[in-house]
């Protein structure tokens, strides 16, 4: 129960991320480079307080090749975000997640049961069903980034399997993902689009959603087949969809909660002890 907990809190924070990230971008109240430094500045300082006052030994912790990933996925989902539409967003996003962490899962010498595969194809096919019909041509571009920051958050949890503490290593992965994100993106940030409640929201989205979330997830990784924890993933656009119908009073479709249904269906398929 336990870990069915924290994984629902962990999928909340991603949600809320994505709503962060669109309130901020979207409507224009801060430029992306300023967005993603933020960001990770504020998890950075965050996660060092929570360190500071939980009183655990962090002397090391984390690694270069989580940090690389996590900086990576940062900088190609916010410009890609700004590139692309919501849907061809979501598609590319977690296929090249699935893709990863479970051809990864799979090259280790996991090999989920008949009845996960049917989950796994339950839950895809839910999420082509929430975006394919609002996919356009998108931008090369934007497609590739989005891409390239599904693959590298697949990496940052594929590394985070290992973790065995889960605040210092995702404090320290996010301090190095800060130095990278200045060498990357630091010269792009021109302030020309700063406002008070852009800043807010990027600040939220590093130091709740994006801190505390991504220390959520690394405590419930190691609990977790690697293709398992990719395929829960995909209730990250349902769950996004879902809080924007609420809090923003946007519409719930019957493709929605076709979409809900299957790759709920799905995921429960793969995670629920007494199927296997």
């Amino acid at each position: 129960m336990r870990i069915v907990l924290l994984t629902a809190a962990t999928l909340l924070c991603f949600a809320s991320n994505s709503l962060l990230t669109r309130a901020a971008l979207a409507a224009g109240r801060l430029d992306w480079p300023a967005f993603t430094l933020i960001r990770l500045a504020t998890g950075t300082a965050m996660l060092a307080l929570l360190v500071r006052l939980s009183h655990v030994p962090a002397r090391s912790g984390g690694s270069w090749l989580g940090g690389a990933a996590l900086a990576g996925y940062a900088v190609a989902f916010t410009l890609a975000y700004t590139r692309i539409g919501a849907a061809v967003r979501a598609l590319l996003l977690f296929g090249a997640v699935q893709v990863t962490m479970i051809g990864a899962g799979l090259m280790k010498g996991e090999r989920p049961a008949r009845i996960d595969w049917a989950g796994v194809a339950l839950a895809i096919a839910g999420l082509l069903i929430l975006t394919v019909p609002g996919v356009t041509a998108p931008d090369a571009t934007g497609a590739l980034l989005m891409i390239f920051g599904g693959v590298c958050w697949g990496v940052y949890s594929l590394a985070g399997r290992g973790s065995r503490s889960p605040l210092v290593d995702t404090s320290r992965n996010f301090l190095r993902a800060t130095f990278l994100g200045v060498l990357a993106v630091g010269l792009l940030v021109t302030g020309d689009r700063y406002t008070t409640s852009g800043v807010m929201l990027a600040a939220t989205s590093g130091s709740i959603a994006s801190g505390l979330g991504y220390t959520l997830w690394y405590s419930v990784l190691p609990a977790l087949a690697a293709w398992r924890a990719a395929v829960v993933q995909l209730l990250v656009p349902v769950l996004t969809a879902l809080l924007a119908a609420i809090l923003l009073g946007e519409t719930i479709t019957s493709r929605l909660l076709i979409a809900s249904a299957l790759i709920a269906c799905g995921v429960w398929l793969t995670v629920w002890p007494a199927k296997h």
